[in-house]
């Protein structure tokens, strides 16, 4: 798949405009973001995605339109998980509603980086050492299991060895200063709980990209394909949050189904030198199994 400079140049700068026009326009002020709000920027981002899909359908054909399509509903499926650490990340900091979305924002600023720099070693250490497909299907395997055998979602930042090692040298203050990161207090710069809520944030999603980059590898790994699935899929993921953060409970059993979708991709991974699974089918399969995960959440979470 050959890919013109200008795309690249073109999808980033785009991005960088939406994210100039998110803090810099919509979100000046800090302030706490409506379910309404969050649904109707969630259906902007899906609506973009969707018509990116497009796009490539048009310019580079329907395989890889079919990529595009199944590896940003993966992403857009695992990112679900990372609302429910959110909600216990601001939780444990008792975060106000309306300093999260900048905690957010900068958290997903992060987020890009490192989903970046692990796509382009990913594609680069496939081509040239095959034999790690294997490995990442393992790591698949093994965090589907994972998600099926552990019952409930700890948060204990304190553990965290980066956590403490922030901590012990960088001083915080007890209080919140607006939706500031950072403060001077006599003539001493503190870091606020807002920050330390951040740090924890992008600890997270690190965590997340070594099961969700392996993923979208497992179904194609053209460089840009993987690259705007992901971007789209992270960029929807503040007004997703916000949108479900109150109902998460409601989602009881979706957990069950990411975790079968990762043992299912981490199958196709391992097993596509002897048999490789087609793209439209990995897509069906993928979808019902997230459908029927929502659904039956839904049911039995209905009386309460």
């Amino acid at each position: 798949m050959e890919v013109n400079i200008w795309f690249w140049i073109g999808f980033n700068l785009f991005v960088l405009l939406m994210l100039a026009l998110d803090l810099g326009v919509f979100h000046r002020k800090s302030h706490e973001v409506s379910v309404k709000e969050a649904l109707t920027w969630s259906g902007v981002w899906i609506f973009l995605a969707l018509c990116f899909n497009a796009f490539v359908w048009m310019q580079f054909g329907e395989k890889q339109a079919l990529d595009f399509f199944t590896g940003y509903l993966i992403e857009k499926a695992l990112s679900v998980d990372n609302i429910f650490v959110f909600v216990l990340i601001f939780s444990y900091f008792q975060i106000p509603a309306k300093y999260q979305h900048k905690v957010l924002f900068w958290g997903i600023i992060g987020a890009l980086v490192m989903r970046v720099i692990f796509i382009f070693a990913g594609v680069a250490l496939l081509a040239k050492f095959h034999w790690l497909i294997y490995v990442f299907g393992a790591i698949l395997f093994y965090t589907g299991i994972k998600m099926l055998t552990e019952k409930d979602k700890k948060m204990d930042p304190e553990k965290n060895p980066f956590f403490k090692f922030i901590k012990k040298f960088v001083p915080v203050t007890n209080d919140f200063h607006g939706d500031k990161f950072f403060v001077k207090q006599d003539g001493k710069k503190f870091a606020t709980p807002l920050f330390l809520a951040l740090i924890v944030v992008e600890i997270t999603d690190l965590i997340f990209a070594v099961d969700s980059i392996p993923a979208i590898l497992a179904i194609t790994q053209e460089q840009f394909i993987v690259y705007t699935s992901n971007v789209f899929a992270i960029l929807g993921l503040r007004s997703l949050y916000f949108a479900l953060a109150r109902i998460i409970d409601r989602f009881k059993y979706l957990s069950v189904g990411l975790a079968i979708i990762l043992l299912f991709v981490g199958l196709k991974m391992v097993s596509v030198d002897f048999y490789k699974i087609p793209v439209h089918i990995s897509l069906i399969i993928i979808a019902f199994i997230l459908a029927t995960s929502i659904v039956y959440s839904l049911v039995k979470t209905k009386k309460t």
